[in-house]
C-alpha cells in the first residue's frame, strides 16, 4: 500500500519583526509528510526550523504559500477552526515539557481532552492512564509531575501529545533536556507509537544520531530547505 501524504506546505513564507528588525524566516518552502515515516529536520540555529514547525502546527500563519492538512487547504481558514483541527489531527512536543507541575501525570494528559471535549470524565481518565501506560509510567497516574523525573516528565509529555490521537505528532528539540539514554528511549517509543499507530512525525533536532535514524532528513539553512535525504529500505536502529 502506497503512503498517504497527511500534511504538507507548499511555498512558505513568513517574515518575523517588523521595520528595520525584520527578519524573512522562510522563503519558499516546501515538503509532504507521510503516514507512517518519520522527519527530521537539523540545521544551523535561526535558519527557520521551528517557524516551520509552528506553521505546520497551526500555532502561526504564513505570509505566503499554503498548509493542508489531510485534502484541505488551511490558510484560509479563521482562527477557531484552525484550533480545531489542530486540537483534532495534530499533537505537540516541546524541548521544554510544559507540564502543569501541581497536577498528576494522569491530570496533565487529560489536558487536550478537556479541550477538545469529547470524552465523559471518566473516558478521560481511562484513556490518559492508558496512554501512561504505554510510555511505562501506568504505576505514577496519580503522582505530581514536579515529583518525577526529567525522563519521566518527558514521556508524560509524549503521552499528552497523543491524548486525542492525532495523526500527525511534531516535536521542537523533544529530547533536548535528557541524557543519553532518556533521549533515545524517548525517540525509539515515539518510533514505535508512529509505526504501529500509522501516524506521522516531524522532529526539529540539534541530534545527528536521531536525525539519522529518521526516514527523511530535511537540511534547513537561511530559510531554505537546501537538501532532502531518504533512509529507504529497512529501518535503522540505535545499535
Amino acid at each position: 500500500m502506497s503512503a498517504v501524504t497527511y500534511l504538507s506546505c507548499r511555498d512558505l513564507e513568513r517574515y518575523l519583526g517588523e521595520d528595520e528588525s525584520r527578519v524573512h524566516a522562510l522563503r519558499g518552502v516546501s515538503l509532504e509528510i507521510e503516514l507512517g515515516t518519520v522527519h527530521a529536520v537539523v540545521g544551523p540555529s535561526g535558519c527557520g526550523k521551528s517557524t516551520l514547525l509552528y506553521l505546520l502546527g497551526l500555532l502561526d500563519q504564513p505570509d505566503g504559500g499554503s498548509v493542508t492538512l489531510g485534502s484541505e487547504a488551511l490558510s484560509h481558514l479563521p482562527d477557531h477552526e484552525l484550533a480545531r483541527r489542530r486540537n483534532e489531527s495534530i499533537g505537540f512536543i516541546f524541548q521544554f515539557h510544559f507540564l502543569m507541575e501541581d497536577f498528576s501525570a494522569q491530570e496533565n494528559v487529560m489536558i487536550p481532552m478537556r479541550r477538545l471535549g469529547r470524552l465523559s470524565l471518566e473516558e478521560m481518565e481511562e484513556r490518559a492512564a492508558d496512554l501512561l501506560n504505554a510510555v511505562d509510567l501506568g504505576d505514577k497516574l496519580q503522582r505530581p509531575s514536579r515529583h518525577l523525573s526529567g525522563g519521566e516528565q518527558q514521556r508524560v509529555a509524549i503521552a499528552r501529545a497523543l491524548a486525542n490521537d492525532p495523526r500527525v505528532i511534531l516535536a521542537d528539540e523533544p529530547t533536548g533536556n535528557l541524557d543519553t539514554r532518556n533521549s533515545q528511549r524517548a525517540f525509539e517509543l515515539l518510533q514505535r507509537l508512529v509505526q504501529e499507530g500509522n501516524k506521522a512525525l516531524f522532529l526539529v533536532t540539534h541530534n545527528q544520531l536521531i536525525a539519522n535514524v529518521c526516514d527523511w532528513i530535511h537540511e534547513m539553512q537561511d530559510g531554505r530547505i537546501v537538501a532532502t535525504h531518504s533512509r529507504s529500505g529497512s529501518r535503522p536502529s540505535f545499535q
